[in-house]
């Protein structure tokens, strides 16, 4: 029993030392000396008969062998972490890791209704700034997240698409004399860009075949939310996700002047591992989240696939 116990040990540094690539985070994260850390790999190597690691100065490198123990072993630690959790911590609530810009456009009053809703089950929201969406159940304190992405997913990963996204122009009510202008009319536009590599607004432009109008002028901002707030004060145009700017639409503090909402191809879908103990929690929360998605059918407005 007690070698079996210093295996476990020693397959635990082995996946934490993988994790970060580095023996001495490993320790500084279980608490022990760079050399313990090392003594348990050694460990392991003599018990496989194989090397875990390439070792190249400072550097450390999974070897094949190495990296096929380390997939296992990172599911076979979280549902060992899952188990104890639920024993810590409320059994019934979600930690749900979701980006800034959907957690203040929506996120946030769609919670607010589930909580009134569902009171057995809470969710503990996380807003995080995410210039790509990315999760890892294995290492970030979460049950599911809400993530913008084409919808592959490693497999061991449930995920369920809540919207597309689809870009449109818009801006204050009274940047644009006119209420229908020409698309050349972007050409006199200040640009806002809700993103530093301008990417959205590209891919509008590519799709209205209008790549001739230049979009390297303009203020650029981290985040879609930004875009909008600027797009309200009248300090120019954005591009947007058609449901993040529904609610400003419907209230008048922006307008939509492009009839044109183009697919990116991209969704919001919630995701969360299958082998999780709260698989009924998370149903639960995504047949509310799905139900306050605003509807987008509306004669005025063209939906172009990309």
């Amino acid at each position: 029993m007690s070698e079996r116990i210093q295996a476990l040990h020693a397959l635990r540094a082995f996946e934490v030392a993988s994790r970060y690539g580095s023996f001495t985070r490993a320790a500084q994260e279980l608490a022990l000396t760079q050399g313990a850390v090392s003594h348990h790999i050694k460990t392991l190597e003599s018990l496989f008969g194989c090397d875990l690691f390439e070792r190249r100065g400072p550097k450390l490198r999974l070897t094949e062998h190495g990296r096929l123990l380390a997939q296992e072993l990172k599911v076979g630690f979280k549902i060992i972490e899952n188990a104890c959790a639920l024993l810590r911590q409320d059994r019934y609530g979600l930690r749900l890791k979701a980006p800034s810009t959907l957690t203040v456009r929506w996120l946030l009053r769609a919670l607010d209704g589930f909580k009134k809703a569902e009171n057995s089950c809470s969710v503990q929201l996380s807003s995080v700034w995410m210039d790509i969406d990315t999760v890892d159940f294995y290492s970030e304190p979460y049950d599911c997240a809400i993530l913008l992405a084409n919808g592959r997913f490693p497999a061991d990963v449930e995920s369920f698409k809540l919207f597309d996204e689809w870009l449109i122009p818009v801006c204050h009510p009274d940047y644009l004399a006119d209420d229908a202008p020409e698309l050349s009319a972007l050409a006199q536009c200040d640009f806002l860009h809700p993103s530093t590599d301008r990417r959205d607004w590209r891919r509008w432009l590519a799709r209205m075949d209008a790549l001739d109008i230049s979009i390297d002028q303009g203020q650029v901002f981290d985040t879609l939310d930004q875009g909008i707030s600027a797009a309200q004060q009248g300090l120019g145009i954005s591009v947007v996700d058609l449901v993040l700017a529904s609610a400003d639409v419907a209230a008048g503090r922006l307008v939509m002047p492009f009839k044109h909402a183009v697919a990116t191809g991209d969704g919001y879908y919630m995701t969360w591992l299958k082998a999780s103990p709260k698989d009924r929690q998370m149903h639960k929360l995504r047949d509310f989240l799905l139900a306050q998605v605003p509807p987008l059918a509306s004669k005025e407005i063209n939906y172009l696939y990309g």
